[in-house]
């Protein structure tokens, strides 16, 4: 859970136990959000991606909110839940939701390739307020934004224009929501994260409910798919992310930006028979060559 601080009780660790416990912590963001793509394709056979999305987040969120009330974090103010409607509808409904809308016409692989452009986004939304970006920053927007043109002549969006739009804006949802969360002011720890996942959560089942999504048959996999991303994606993952902020070099924390991709792309060739082509590697590479340049950027 990212906003989860460390509590100040608890007893300094040696090193060799940070070690283990960054190592573990990398493996499962690396693994984790990385296969969260092909979970949410195979969650699609029964479930519309708004409906899927505004469970997932607004359970989540509310589990969060418990959380955090035993922390003795306060509640909400009414300012508070105006403001995650916004943050939560860019991050959840835009980010999220496009992404499912976008798996139903192409790859698990491309579309994680196409959402690690979030990092580039990002430099564009801050130098909206002062943060000039860098020659390294720019020179990674320009490997980035050539990384999903040679997939779109690739042919990865043959016959899907709705799927390349809704891919290509959901990362710039993602970012400006990112980019905000700094800006405006948000409850303390888990109950920030909590208002946001539950503002987000209802506003995509609203989305879903005005759109007329309804569910399809619930199959093995699609249950096994929702609870998968529930639980590691939205829980363990996070926990894991928060680990590495608090205790690993911030280039080492964000490299999951530039592994995911590759996850993504290897598990939907080998489990789900997606295409794999020189065309994706090549796209991989400039786009994880792109979030390098920000992460190293970023560092210095």
């Amino acid at each position: 859970m990212r906003y989860l601080a460390r509590s100040v009780s608890q007893p300094p660790e040696d090193d060799a136990s940070v070690r283990s416990k960054v190592a573990l912590s990398l493996a499962a963001v690396y693994l984790i959000w990385g296969s969260t793509y092909l979970a949410l394709r195979f969650a699609l056979e029964s479930f519309p991606p708004f409906l899927l999305g505004g469970a997932r987040y607004t359970t989540a969120g509310l589990v969060m909110l418990v959380v955090a009330r035993r922390q003795g974090l306060r509640l909400p103010t009414a300012g508070d839940w105006a403001r995650a409607l916004l943050l939560g509808g860019l991050l959840f409904g835009v980010g999220n939701g496009l992404v499912g809308v976008a798996e139903h016409t192409i790859s698990s692989g491309v579309a994680a390739l196409v959402v690690a452009t979030t990092a580039l986004w990002s430099v564009l939304f801050a130098a909206l307020w002062g943060a000039r970006p860098t020659r390294l920053e720019l020179l990674g927007l320009v490997l980035g934004l050539s990384g999903v043109a040679l997939l779109h002549a690739g042919g990865a969006f043959e016959g899907s224009l709705a799927g390349f739009i809704a891919i290509v804006i959901a990362p710039i949802g993602w970012a400006l929501g990112a980019v905000l969360s700094v800006q405006l002011r948000q409850p303390p720890g888990a109950m920030g994260a909590a208002v946001q996942m539950i503002a987000g959560g209802v506003l995509m089942l609203g989305i879903g409910w005005v759109a007329d999504e309804r569910l399809l048959p619930i199959t093995a996999s699609a249950s096994l798919a929702f609870l998968y991303l529930l639980v590691f994606g939205s829980f363990v993952a996070f926990a894991a992310f928060r680990y590495l902020v608090l205790h690993a070099r911030p280039a080492l924390a964000s490299s999951y930006a530039f592994v995911n991709p590759v996850v993504a792309l290897l598990l939907g060739a080998l489990v789900a028979d997606e295409t794999l082509t020189p065309m994706h590697l090549y796209a991989c590479l400039l786009t994880g060559g792109a979030v390098l340049c920000v992460v190293r950027a970023r560092k210095a």
